[in-house]
């Protein structure tokens, strides 16, 4: 076994920080004199994001970082809510399944996280950071993160990065050096920056994530790592210094074009790595979900064939791999069968499924054990055949 991280005490108290924030090396965003717009700005990123309302806790509104996002969107309504959590308009409603995609485009949600907590993990990462943010532009019809408030998942930003980013520097400068190796990572304590939203998305709305890649770079001990579905070229403008792993994530397209709605096309996402390693970030991959149908084999195949084509000698060499079978939910079923029914047909499968308690306490359906032991063992095998440069970090 490897090292195991440390409890620590996920309270954010006055512990001392490795580096005060007035001390952080910011970096510099590489971006040339008389460069043109970033992406953010592009109709590309507005056909993804045309927000025309932002709800808005008053607090968050009125600091620094809402500022920013209020005036980046300047012909939005503002809707001031009394807490994020909360919105009638938006949580609860069921009656905006018909609205699901267009709520996602049309709206922002601004609120303060109040409970700072890192958790542990020991999977994809040592920990689970408090994320900058919650929900998605993006569709994913698989995605567990829409269970949380209902019927509507917009981005909800949280403007008090600060606190997140002063939380995590005593986080680690309580567990001080890793001084084990383990499956995460040899040498670097990792933090997953992004497990209820797509860094990369909530990249062209707030500076939040830029402010966490240029604080990881600061801090020797350890790396942010999210995983992402969108290509978003303005994160090539920050200076992480390896101390970010960027996930792409990646399926087969017969899959991605009918579950992975609005995001990054597969090969886009794939013909990025060699533009994220060039720019300092570790590129890993994440096959993810991996959905038992007919013919999933025979795509897998493909794919993995695609990746050994066409990705770099230098991304080969320091790429890794998480598999991740598909996990579904009833109240997710039931949701998709609202506004996206064709994604049920291979999402929920009570032939193949049974119930199973995840670690946060709702009950999910997964593979049952023979045929997700059998689909595992198929996807090491395909990756041994056809990309076996991919270290496997991890499958379940």
């Amino acid at each position: 076994m490897g090292a195991q991280p440390h409890p620590g005490r996920p309270e954010d108290d006055s512990a001392d920080a490795l580096f005060g924030l007035a001390d952080l090396d910011t970096g510099q965003e590489r971006r040339p004199a008389g460069a043109g717009p970033l992406f953010r700005d592009s109709p590309a990123a507005r056909r993804l994001l045309s927000v025309r309302a932002i709800h808005a806790e008053p607090a968050a509104a009125a600091s620094p970082r809402g500022r920013q996002i209020i005036a980046r969107f300047p012909e939005a309504e503002v809707v001031a809510v009394d807490s994020h959590w909360g919105i009638p308009a938006l949580h609860g409603n069921e009656g905006n399944i018909d609205r699901w995609v267009r709520i996602k485009s049309e709206v922002l949600v601004l609120g303060e996280k109040k409970t700072l907590t890192t958790r542990p993990n020991g999977r994809s990462a040592d920990w689970i950071a408090p994320g900058p943010a919650n929900g998605c532009a993006m569709a994913c019809a698989y995605c567990y993160v829409p269970r949380r408030k209902g019927y509507a998942n917009p981005i909800t930003v949280f403007t008090n990065i600060e606190r997140i980013i002063a939380h995590l520097s005593r986080h680690l400068a309580r567990l001080g050096p890793k001084t084990a190796a383990n499956q995460c990572d040899p040498a670097a304590w990792v933090y997953d920056i992004g497990e209820n939203s797509d860094c990369s998305v909530d990249a062209l709305v707030s500076d939040n994530v830029a402010d966490l890649v240029r604080a990881f770079a600061r801090w020797p001990a350890a790396k942010a790592s999210f995983a992402t579905k969108f290509v978003n070229p303005d994160l090539l403008l920050l200076d992480p210094r390896g101390r970010t792993r960027v996930r792409f994530s990646v399926m087969p397209q017969e899959d991605s074009k009918l579950l992975d709605i609005r995001t990054s096309p597969v090969e886009s996402r794939i013909a990025a790595a060699g533009d994220f390693l060039e720019a300092g970030y570790e590129v890993h991959f994440n096959l993810s979900p991996v959905v038992v149908r007919p013919g999933w084999e025979r795509d897998w195949s493909l794919l993995l064939r695609h990746m050994d084509d066409v990705l770099p000698d230098r991304v080969k060499a320091q790429a890794a791999a998480e598999v991740i079978m598909l996990t579904h939910n009833q109240a997710l079923h039931d949701l998709n069968l609202g506004w996206h029914p064709r994604a049920e047909d291979v999402l929920w499968r009570p032939d193949l499924q049974q119930p199973k308690r995840s670690e946060n306490g709702s009950w999910n359906v997964r593979y049952r054990n023979g045929v997700k032991a059998q689909a595992v063992e198929t996807m090491r095998a395909l990756v041994a055949a056809h990309a076996p440069w991919l270290r496997i970090r991890y499958a379940f």
